[in-house]
């Protein structure tokens, strides 16, 4: 299978997570797939795949500088590593999200954009949630 190929299919394997997060959280499909981060976990033996691959093809990589890290991903291997891996850990962020707000209660209309925005922008997603829960924590 060429990287291309698994490209689309790690991308088809994450969106219907994405999905049954955002829309249906408390169903115990959904619940079950956080529970046990199987669709993280199946990403993750990917990207371990890929990675050895990107490091038997290329050797050692060097996070040194700009420069090497926008060298390192020319390399289709290491790219599509790079692609998986994001994928993984902004759903482990999302699921993250969902399992915090059993504790915090937070209306999962709130959650909608906090949600959506870690899934199109990691980090700014993530910097959402947190603002919203530090006020909730705040008003309790």
């Amino acid at each position: 299978m060429s990287p291309t190929e698994v490209f689309s299919i790690v991308n088809t394997i994450a969106l219907p997570m994405w999905l049954l997060m955002i829309v249906v959280p408390k169903w115990k499909v959904t619940r079950f797939l956080i529970d046990y981060k199987l669709i993280p976990l199946l990403l993750a033996l990917v990207y371990a795949f890929y990675i050895f691959q990107a490091l038997r093809i290329g050797g050692m990589m060097d996070f040194g500088s700009l420069a090497a890290v926008k060298a390192l991903f020319t390399e289709e291997n290491a790219l599509l590593a790079g692609w998986v891996h994001y994928l993984a850990f902004d759903l482990l962020v999302g699921m993250w999200i969902l399992d915090e707000n059993k504790k915090l209660g937070i209306h999962q209309l709130l959650l909608v954009p906090c949600l959506l925005g870690t899934f199109m922008f990691g980090p700014l997603g993530f910097l959402l949630f947190m603002i919203i829960r530090g006020i909730k924590v705040q008003r309790s």
